[in-house]
């Protein structure tokens, strides 16, 4: 069957990626993060009407209860018309329908996100490779098929030429290219995508610039990432987290406790004299009731998660969020998060008797099979203090090449130079290499160890080069690779610090480098020549001590390590298996963002607990001003209660219902932008949740309820 065959689309420049400048952009960097738009009050109020549905309100126990108050007021106001009873009436639906739109707008602006997602989401034809490709067909003769990308199943393979779009998530087993991501991640900046490595992960909905690429299908259809984000965002997939449970077995508990208060009071009442109408007794009781954070609780957990998205994370449920707020353990990649990532070859340094240029080229021929940018940095150096160029092809004859392992920790060449002799040629780190001399039968002159010590010591990681030929084996010299901590990152480990998180850089150097960047970082402690197991092996240490981990990863290997870390966060450019075991994605793939992402889950429940606070406090007042408006009648000593010097008893439960609605549309900004956080010990986080948010609720209903006391006492049939 001959290849199929589709219409040629242009190749793009890769300093202009198609529809860069108009692309939605998902992520944070379209708009500021945490600024609130009011208007964003009156395009959520028709969906906040719509909740006042039974089935959505029973979701929420305090809010349910608010509404069947609401409902008993207005039936008392047709049966026994007042202007009090009116007023109280249409402030209780009112205090229903704020706290709706307070979960209304957050759900609002995931949404808009979700939109934007969707348009980037088309409906692509693919090319997909037929059966006979993959038992080793080349692609050049391999047959082709044209299918919906709808129909694309897990390990499928599929070809996306320049400027087409990728059809569905996967990993790219062929070819290198630039891919355009601003569908996904908002910054029109072209990324490499490659076979192999770390860097091999795809998304749907994104295009190629350049190139072409083969791609293994890992996603069934309706369920890529682009799918789970618009879930995600949008909220139709959000679960309450553990905390947010507690709390609202909490809240419901107050609530039925307070019911039964207020249903008890009234023969209390009768038996004094005072009875109470059912408009009263429902007022006091939203009053009694911690309407405030039972209103604002989801728009909280949403915001939270929205505050995510705009830093470009995807978080897979709200529970990684607040578990992010909890860390007290980081584990933190040396490379590209501690320092500056760019690790080169800085020099060569040969042992006593052995020429500079004899192991600068048994260096480079070591390194041409070595695909990481440390194996590279080092042909390149050779090249540029030697002259030396890379070998022509054929030109090494009959050569084994030997690339870099994460386990073995070293990468090589043999070479054959007659019918019964190789000479083998092996670089890597300072352990690896002597431990191959020895089995070899070579000695290791002490010179080795000093000079690969003294590179570690200054903080540099030393890599070691040997040879076996007809002198036998033995160590040519060291080469000298340099990395620079990121500046200011010792000044975020403090902040860290002082927020009770213990810091552990994680590495794959030798314990002397290790330590020294440990040392200047200011990280609390390190793993030094870490392997998977190792990694994996931390975390389970940590965790039986009763501590939550969080680790960022990006490769195949890092995938148990991310899945049993309670914040596993995936580069976006990985692996589909590290974004499969992760709960959380980053799609900037900035492995510093792990700092981001605890702060923003702090950030999280101390804003829930904050207005958690403010919320009891805030009901305290109210007590204030409903008990005696009640009670003064039959116990006039119950006038001492009335500080506030409110006008009547209709005028002040007028004013506290009033004050309670007001104050829900006031705090939703507060909600989702969060309180702001900075970094302090727990007893500082509560001294000032306390004395803020505490004291703050306990005296602002005094002065706003005086101040709407003033103004209801003015009208006729309240005051």
């Amino acid at each position: 069957m001959p290849p199929a065959t589709r219409p040629q689309t242009p190749t793009v420049p890769l300093d202009r990626p198609p529809g860069g400048e108009d692309r939605p952009r998902p992520g944070g960097h379209g708009r500021s993060s945490g600024l609130f738009d009011p208007l964003q009050l009156l395009k959520a109020f028709p969906e906040a009407v719509h909740k006042l549905h039974p089935r959505a309100l029973a979701r929420n126990p305090v809010l349910f209860v608010v509404a069947a108050g609401s409902a008993l007021t207005t039936l008392s106001a047709l049966v026994h018309p007042s202007l009090f009873t009116w007023v109280i009436s249409v402030w209780l639906w009112l205090t229903v329908i704020f706290a709706n739109l307070a979960e209304a707008v957050a759900e609002g602006r995931g949404k808009a996100q979700a939109d934007s997602l969707r348009r980037a989401r088309t409906d692509t034809v693919a090319v997909r490779l037929r059966d006979n490709w993959r038992i080793g067909t080349h692609l050049p003769s391999a047959e082709t098929e044209l299918v919906a990308a709808t129909d694309l199943q897990p390990f499928d393979f599929v070809v996306v030429a320049a400027g087409e779009v990728i059809p569905a998530d996967g990993d790219v087993v062929d070819g290198v290219a630039a891919v355009d991501e601003s569908a996904v991640t908002g910054e029109s900046a072209p990324v490499v995508r490659e076979a192999g490595g770390d860097r091999s992960g795809v998304t749907g909905g994104t295009t190629v610039l350049s190139d072409r690429l083969v791609v293994r299908v890992t996603s069934r259809p309706g369920h890529s990432f682009i799918d789970r984000m618009i879930a995600l965002v949008e909220g139709a997939s959000r679960q309450k987290t553990p905390n947010e449970v507690a709390l609202n077995i909490l809240l419901a508990a107050l609530t039925t406790a307070f019911v039964l208060v207020v249903l008890a009071l009234q023969p209390m009442a009768a038996y004094a004299d005072a009875d109470q109408s059912t408009t009263v007794l429902v007022a006091l009781l939203v009053t009694l009731i911690p309407t405030t954070i039972g209103a604002l609780l989801s728009a909280i957990g949403i915001a939270g998660m929205d505050r995510l998205v705009q830093r470009n994370v995807l978080a897979m449920s709200g529970r990684a969020v607040e578990a992010a707020g909890d860390i007290s353990t980081l584990l933190l990649d040396k490379t590209g998060t501690i320092t500056l990532g760019d690790r080169e070859a800085a020099d060569f340094v040969p042992l006593p008797g052995v020429g500079e240029s004899v192991l600068a080229e048994a260096a480079q021929l070591s390194s041409l099979s070595d695909e990481t940018p440390e194996g590279r940095s080092v042909v390149a150096l050779a090249r540029r203090k030697h002259g030396l160029q890379e070998p022509a092809e054929g030109e090494l004859g009959e050569a084994r090449f030997v690339a870099f392992s994460a386990r073995t920790r070293m990468s090589g060449i043999d070479l054959r130079w007659d019918d019964s002799a190789v000479r083998h040629i092996r670089k890597g780190a300072a352990a690896q290499v002597i431990e191959w001399v020895r089995l070899r039968g070579g000695e290791v002159p002490p010179e080795a160890r000093w000079f690969s010590d003294a590179i570690a010591a200054s903080g540099g990681t030393p890599l070691l080069v040997a040879v076996d030929d007809w002198d036998g084996p033995r160590v040519l010299g060291a080469v000298y690779l340099k990395d620079v901590v990121k500046e200011g990152i010792r000044e975020r480990f403090a902040e860290l610090r002082r927020m009770g998180i213990r810091t552990v850089m994680v590495t794959g150097d030798n314990p002397l480098t290790a330590r020294a960047i440990a040392q200047e970082a200011g990280v609390d402690d390190f793993l030094a020549e870490a392997t998977p197991e190792e990694k994996l092996a931390l975390i389970k240490r940590e965790q039986e001590g009763g501590r939550l981990v969080a680790m960022t990863g990006d490769g195949t290997n890092d995938a148990p390590a991310l899945a049993q870390a309670d914040v596993g966060v995936a580069m976006n450019t990985g692996t589909s298996a590290a974004k499969e075991a992760g709960n959380m994605v980053d799609l900037d793939s900035n492995p510093t963002k792990l700092i981001e992402i605890v702060e923003i889950g702090k950030q999280l429940l101390i804003t829930r607990g904050a207005l958690t606070t403010f919320s009891i406090t805030n009901d305290v007042a109210k007590y204030f001003a409903i008990i005696p408006a009640m009670f003064t009648g039959a116990y006039p000593g119950l006038e001492a209660l009335n500080i506030m010097g409110l006008h009547s008893p209709t005028s002040a439960i007028t004013s506290a219902i009033i004050f309670n609605a007001l104050i829900i549309v006031a705090l939703i900004p507060l909600a989702l932008r969060g309180v702001r956080y900075t970094p302090a010990s727990a007893h500082d986080l509560l001294v000032r949740n306390l004395t803020v948010y505490g004291l703050g609720g306990l005296v602002l209903p005094f002065v706003g309820i005086k101040l709407i006391d003033l103004l209801v006492s003015t009208v006729p049939g309240l005051g």
